[in-house]
């Protein structure tokens, strides 16, 4: 009889010590393979970094960043009475 490794999941015996040892080395090859593809790709830069400046000086997005400061402080409490919730 072959020996089998049991499983403590199925309460079975699943496979064989060799066959164990082939899928610990099959998943050992495709770690390193992951780990080398991760090492080898370009460094992804931050989206907003690149984005960083690229309305600067315009009037146009000026404008827009004031009617959107204008309209969420229109959604604020106009009344001097404190918010429960922080109370």
């Amino acid at each position: 009889m072959r020996e089998r490794v049991w499983s403590t999941i199925g309460k079975d015996w699943v496979m064989t010590i060799t066959e164990l040892e082939e899928r610990l080395v099959s998943l050992e090859q495709t770690v390193q393979r992951l780990q080398a593809q991760q090492r080898a790709a370009p460094a992804t830069r931050r989206w907003w970094v690149e984005a960083a400046g690229r309305f600067a000086d315009d009037p146009v997005f000026d404008e827009i960043v004031r009617l959107g400061r204008e309209y969420r402080e229109s959604l604020r409490p106009k009344s001097g009475k404190k918010n429960r919730a922080h109370s």
